[in-house]
């Protein structure tokens, strides 16, 4: 019933341009139509303007396209045409802007080509002209993104990089350092003799976790118990230091940025930052209690 009713509000829609149709309700169809159509505005106006970015004072323009595409009925032609501009203004609205931010941050002096990415838009839409196949970009654009935004954030955080790689190179001089192949170090507070854990064990830990500074980020000791989890599902720092390590163990790891966050900021973790753990491994495969 919702749907037909719709439909006869639809067809007697009969407005143009930005003007409101007047009411007639003369039926009780008719009433029924205004109703519908009234209880479908609620919350309209806010969702205009906060996801579709909508200036309420083009209000004029925005009834002026509303009426067309109402009475458009099942032009196929304007239907397409009319897609085409929503999809169009997500890609102003949205896309663009949200690549821009994931890819230069906060700097909004930088932006990728619209023009060359409407061509890529188009060709793999009609399916005509293509340089690649959708396959292919979807990779390459995930490589070329993840190379373009770490060159820019190495342009910020350089110095954070430069820091944690001379930090390295004087630690890795320290007495009981020693250093893993993948360029993790690790020193050995306690020595173990349990069980050394594979990557996919569970794994039963105690750990603290700071920068070279000095900054406690995270600590299993002051929320005042140890956590359970799998050696692989961690930074791959933390991964290659526990397959190492026997149970019964504490090391204090000193983790390269590329086997941490890397360019990505997680928390209070800047880009580029090396990390040192205390790791305290207390049970491999722990029993469920």
């Amino acid at each position: 019933m919702f749907v037909a009713a719709m439909a006869i509000a639809a067809a007697t829609f009969t407005g143009c341009g930005n003007s409101t149709p007047k009411a007639s309700l003369k039926s009780d169809v008719d009433t029924l139509s205004y109703a519908i159509g009234m209880s479908q505005t609620q919350g309209l106006k806010e969702y205009l303007v906060g996801s579709l970015g909508v200036d309420t004072a083009y209000m004029n323009d925005f009834i002026k396209g509303l009426n067309e595409g109402a009475n458009a009925g099942d032009n196929k032609k304007k239907a397409a045409y009319y897609a085409g501009i929503q999809i169009g203004q997500q890609i102003s609205n949205r896309m663009v802007k949200g690549i821009n931010h994931e890819i230069f941050g906060d700097d909004s002096t930088k932006t990728i080509s619209l023009k060359n990415f409407m061509a890529g838009f188009i060709s793999g839409t009609t399916g005509k002209g293509g340089l690649m196949t959708v396959d292919s970009a979807q990779n390459m654009a995930q490589t070329m993104m993840q190379a373009i935004k770490a060159r820019e954030m190495e342009k910020t955080y350089g110095p954070n990089k430069e820091a944690g790689e001379k930090f390295l190179a004087e630690n890795a001089k320290k007495d009981g350092v020693k250093t893993l192949p993948s360029g993790v170090q690790y020193k050995v507070i306690k020595e173990g003799n349990g069980a050394i854990p594979a990557d996919t064990s569970l794994v039963k830990v105690h750990y603290e976790g700071k920068t070279i500074d000095g900054k406690v980020f995270d600590s299993s000791y002051k929320r005042g118990e140890p956590i359970n989890l799998r050696c692989n599902q961690t930074i791959k720092g933390w991964t290659d230091a526990m397959v190492h390590m026997p149970a019964g163990s504490t090391w204090e790891v000193y983790i390269p940025q590329d086997l941490a966050y890397g360019e990505r900021e997680q928390g209070d973790i800047k880009p580029f930052s090396v990390l040192i753990f205390k790791i305290e491994l207390l049970e491999v495969n722990p029993k469920k209690k």
